[in-house]
Formats: C-alpha cells, sequence, structure tokens
C-alpha cells in the first residue's frame, strides 16, 4: 500500500474537517506534495506516460469520437492496473491511498475527454459499490471494474432534476413476489452512457424513498439515447439513460432503501475532490504549453516571455497551481492519515472510511471551486498568450479552454457548492462539531482589546502567517454575525452565504500555502525554499486582499447606518496590510516557470 509520510506529534488538522477555520496556522505538520512516497510518485509517472503515449496521440480521434477509440484507451488503461488504484485487494485491486488515487488523476487530467471518463469510471462509477456495497456486490462487480471487463457509470440528474436531486422522479416499484424492483424514468448526462456496463441509478421507491441501485446493462428495459454534441468533452460520451420496466433484483440495492441521499452525495464529495486535484494537473499541462509559446513566439523582436504582461500571466498561474497543489494534497493526506488509523479488516471498515471522507465535505467543496476557476482562468490566459493562434485548434490551448468549462458545472456546480460550504461550517458550528462559538467569543473580546490581535512574527513566513490569522478572524466575525442576524433566514441569503464561501476558499488556500511553504524552507533551508516562500506570499497577498473586499460587502449587504459603521470600524482592525514586492515576486517566479519549461515546483 502507498504510504503516506505521518507525524508522530498530534496533528490539530485531523479534527473534524474544517478546522482550518479556528485552529491557529501552523498549528502542526501538513501533507504537502514534497512528502509523496517514492512509490507514489512511480504511479504518476506511470499514468503521466500513458498519457502522452496513449491519450494525447490520439487526441483527434477522441475529439472526433472515432468508433472505439474511447474503449480501446479504457482497455490500455485497465491493462496497466490505472483502474485498480483504490479497488481493495481483496476484490481485484490495489488498495492504494487516496493521494495515490489524486496523483494518478492529476496525471491523467491532460486530454479533458479521457480524464471524464476515466473518472466516471473510477470514482463515481466505482466508488459507491467500494464504499457501501455488500460483501456479494463487492464480489460480482469490483473485479471486473478493476479488471476494465465492465465499465461504470453514475446516473443521478434527471431532465428536471439537476442540482436538485432529491427532486428525481425516476420510480422503483417492489414486485408483488418481492423478488424485483421495476424502474422507470430517464436519467440525464451520462458519462460513460454509451458503453457503460454497470450504473448506479437512483431513484425514489414508494415516490419517497431516495434509494441506490446496481443495474446492469444486459437487464432488460435498459437503453440509451444518442450522444450529446458538446462544447467541450467531445471525445466523452454523454447520453441518457432510459429505463422502461426494468427489473432489478432487490440484492441489488445498494446500500439501504430510503439512504440514498447518503449515497449520492459523498460519493460526489470523492468527486469533488479528485476533480479539484485534476484540475490542477491539467493547469499544469496549459501552463506548460503557455510558457513554450511564449517563448518561441516573437514580436518586436524580442520573445513575448519577455513582455511584462505576459510574465504575469505565466507568474499568476503558477501561484494558483502551488495553491492548488497545496489544498489537494493536504486534504489527501489527512483523508489517508485518519483512515489509516482503522481496521481494514473490521466489518464496519467501509462505513467509517466513508464517515471520513464526509468530514472533510467543506474541504472538497472547497477544491472542487478553485480547482474547476483556477484552471479555467489558466487555459483562458494561455489562450491569450498564443494570442489569434490560441482561437483556432491546430493549437492544444483551444481545446483545454473547451474542455475546462464543464468543471465548474458538474459534481455539483460551483453555485451549490458555495451554498454547501458555509451551511456545513453552521450546521458543525451549531451541533458543537466545532467550536466556531468559542472562537467567535475570543474574536469579540480581542476587537475589544485591539492589542490583543495577532503581531507579526519573524521568519520568512511571519508576514503570511500573521495575514492570514486576521484574515480568518475577519471571516468568522462576518459569518457569525450574519448567522445571529438572519438565524434561519440566512439559508435564503444566498449572495451573502456565496461571498463568505469564497472567503472560506481563500483561508484555506492562505492556511495552506503557508503551511506548506513553511515545511519547505524547514526542510529544504531559506535559499532553496525561496520558491516556495515567493509563491505563498503572492497568493496570500492576493487572497487576503480579496477577503477584506468581500467582507466589506458582505456587511453592506447586512447593515447600514451605525451598524455598518460598526462592522466597517471591526473589519478595520483585522485589515492589517502588509507590503509584498508583488511585481519582482511575479518576475522571478516567472523566471522560474520560462526556466523550466513550466511549473516544476
Amino acid at each position: 500500500m502507498a504510504s503516506s509520510a505521518t507525524t508522530t506529534a498530534p496533528n490539530p488538522y485531523l479534527s473534524t474537517g474544517g478546522s482550518f477555520v479556528h485552529v491557529p496556522v501552523l498549528s502542526g505538520e501538513i501533507f504537502t506534495p514534497e512528502r509523496f512516497s517514492q512509490e507514489q510518485r512511480e504511479y504518476r509517472k506511470t499514468a503521466l506516460e500513458f498519457s502522452q503515449k496513449e491519450v494525447e496521440s490520439r487526441v483527434t480521434d477522441i475529439d472526433a469520437k472515432k468508433p472505439g477509440v474511447m474503449p480501446a484507451i479504457m482497455k490500455k488503461a485497465a491493462e496497466l492496473g490505472l483502474f485498480m488504484v483504490e479497488i481493495p485487494e481483496a476484490y481485484g485491486g490495489l488498495g492504494l491511498d487516496k493521494v495515490t488515487g489524486m496523483l494518478v488523476a492529476e496525471s491523467l487530467a491532460r486530454v479533458g475527454s479521457f480524464a471524464v471518463t476515466y473518472g466516471a469510471h473510477t470514482n463515481i462509477g466505482t466508488m459507491p459499490i467500494v464504499f457501501y456495497g455488500t460483501h456479494e456486490q463487492k464480489q460480482r462487480y469490483l473485479p471486473k471494474l478493476a479488471s476494465g471487463e465492465w465499465i461504470g457509470a453514475y446516473c443521478l440528474s434527471e431532465p428536471d432534476s439537476g442540482s436538485d436531486a432529491l427532486a428525481a422522479k425516476t420510480s422503483a416499484k417492489l414486485t408483488p413476489d418481492g423478488k424485483h424492483y421495476v424502474l422507470n424514468g430517464t436519467k440525464q448526462w451520462i458519462t460513460n452512457g454509451a458503453f457503460a456496463d454497470i450504473f448506479t441509478i437512483f431513484a425514489q421507491v414508494d415516490g419517497d424513498k431516495f434509494t441506490a441501485f446496481i443495474v446492469e446493462k444486459t437487464f432488460q428495459g435498459l437503453s440509451h439515447g444518442a450522444e450529446e454534441h458538446k462544447l467541450g468533452i467531445r471525445g466523452s460520451s454523454t447520453t441518457q439513460i432510459i429505463l422502461e420496466d426494468v427489473k432489478v433484483p432487490v440484492e441489488n440495492v445498494l446500500g439501504e432503501v430510503g439512504r440514498g441521499h447518503k449515497i449520492a452525495f459523498n460519493i460526489l464529495n470523492v468527486g469533488r475532490w479528485k476533480l479539484g486535484s485534476g484540475s490542477i494537473g491539467g493547469a499544469k499541462y496549459a501552463l506548460g504549453i503557455g510558457v513554450r509559446y511564449a517563448k518561441e513566439r516573437k514580436q518586436f523582436k524580442k520573445p513575448i516571455a519577455s513582455f511584462g504582461l505576459i510574465r504575469q500571466k505565466i507568474a499568476e498561474a503558477a501561484t494558483l497551481i502551488y495553491a492548488g497543489e497545496a489544498m489537494a494534497y493536504r486534504l489527501g493526506g489527512v483523508i489517508d492519515e485518519r483512515i489509516g488509523q482503522l481496521d481494514a479488516k473490521a466489518a464496519d471498515y467501509s462505513k467509517k472510511a466513508i464517515k471520513i471522507i464526509e468530514d472533510f465535505t467543506i474541504e472538497a467543496s472547497v477544491l472542487k471551486i478553485f480547482g474547476s476557476e483556477a484552471l479555467y482562468k489558466i487555459a483562458d490566459d494561455m489562450l491569450q498568450v498564443h494570442g489569434g493562434n490560441g482561437y483556432v485548434e491546430d493549437y492544444p490551448v483551444e481545446r483545454i479552454l473547451r474542455d475546462a468549462r464543464i468543471n465548474r458545472i458538474f459534481e455539483g456546480t460551483n453555485e451549490i457548492n458555495r451554498l454547501i460550504i458555509p451551511a456545513t461550517l453552521f450546521k458543525r458550528a451549531l451541533d458543537g462539531q466545532m467550536p466556531l462559538m468559542e472562537y467567535t467569543a475570543s474574536i469579540i473580546d480581542e476587537l475589544g482589546r485591539p492589542d490583543t490581535l495577532p503581531k507579526r512574527q519573524p521568519g520568512p513566513l511571519g508576514a503570511e502567517a500573521w495575514a492570514t490569522e486576521l484574515a480568518k478572524r475577519a471571516v468568522v466575525y462576518a459569518a457569525s454575525y450574519a448567522a445571529q442576524k438572519y438565524m434561519q433566514d440566512l439559508r435564503e441569503k444566498q449572495r451573502l452565504l456565496g461571498a463568505l464561501a469564497d472567503c472560506l476558499v481563500d483561508i484555506y488556500g492562505m492556511d495552506s500555502v503557508v503551511g506548506r511553504a513553511n515545511q519547505a524552507v524547514q526542510a529544504e533551508g531559506e535559499a532553496k525554499g525561496e520558491a516556495h516562500r515567493q509563491l505563498a506570499s503572492l497568493y496570500c497577498f492576493e487572497a487576503r486582499a480579496n477577503v477584506f473586499q468581500r467582507l466589506r460587502r458582505v456587511a453592506m449587504m447586512m447593515a447600514e447606518g451605525d451598524e455598518l459603521e460598526m462592522l466597517y470600524a471591526n473589519l478595520e482592525k483585522l485589515d492589517q496590510r502588509y507590503r509584498v514586492d508583488f511585481m519582482r515576486l511575479q518576475d522571478d517566479v516567472a523566471a522560474r516557470m520560462i526556466d523550466d519549461d513550466g511549473y516544476a515546483i
């Protein structure tokens, strides 16, 4: 089993997900890319070589949806063991950790159509059975999913229920003899729909018991619709799945009748953080293409890589990638460490493992939002670097941009994820799972005595750690004020919740890059760790400014007159700006990316 490096000291980052909100920055070590094991690096190398040789070389045929091409590539991926990564050894898999799974997903993200096809099979197509299947279900299905003999798909959305998944109309009725459920309905936007063999399908039992079923392609009455013609990921199969009196054995109920929502949402959490890490892989690919083009393309007798505005785009892309890596592998590492403490042979192992993943719902949504939006911005900027050439199909950046657009829609739209983040935070605070009330009380006390607020500490990351602590306090203060002011009505204040979610994304990013850079400096020394420090500084500088700008808008959403002035005055106490020589930092970062032909931190 691929191993993650662990610490012997108690680690506060191993508490319930969302602890980054209230646990002081640099309180304990976090897992970072610098701590990948040799085995994990080998799996990444294998996946990257497969992507380059077997996927990128066929990209024209893939995008044209040439018959048989995608299934053939998937078969080769299966032969290489890429379907086995997270399937338990007892059922034909390798039983590797989540970090390894994320690394493989990241390395296979260079061609969006394949990345989506692969992810639909290995993540949302297979993981429901891994985590919720009975021993008999796992024995029947997982070995064939691991070997690639069967391909999986996940059927949640319907023509009239996308984000509101629990409003599904697909019905399931028990036959009089109690041996089968009869399914009727239509599922929409199903990846791998045209060639999948196994479908996890959600339906309403008796009209109100949302339930998951394992449905085989050969079950009579199941068919798929025509292929959708899409803006991007054109090479992936996307169809409707049509169910007409499909008889499903009662033994194929996945989990419990009426508990399908737990499966749907927890498997989406897995998909979200895998999508986040995959997006970072796509962003690295896009940056490398943009950097190499900028070095070769000359205007005004100079390579455009020497122009300030081009270097700015390169530096901004590198900063987002660095933060995305820090956020993604911190999450993967903590999940692995928590799951690693379980008894893998215990009967309730899968139940406890998925509960750990559920604990990190906030981080999963944060990573999905950040990764998908970072990839799209970077792809757009690298297309701009190409100028007119970027707009034609002769250059891969055109495809990268089209393919990137879908990531903000599936696995729950980014708007839905922006509502999940604060909703989960508030619920855990009210349930006593997070000490936010106590933390809020301490913040209010500090605001009454500003001399007790955190002070800037010495050291290479002192300013960034200080800025992170103050930003955390500002976000929690504003969020708590909103909760007290609106109480149950807060759930209807979507613009306010969305702004708070974006602030939480930023402080998770700040906390993660400061932790990563600090560990790199400690391990490598200030000279070798300088690249980490520079990237962390650039990210924190921008994120801190964004947090306070949003919070002032949040204050205006909530108050006016003297109340607004009070909120502004308290935010001002926390908005203690620090100077960053961002132009020099961006030039240094861009120069490093240009020298390395892309991201190579």
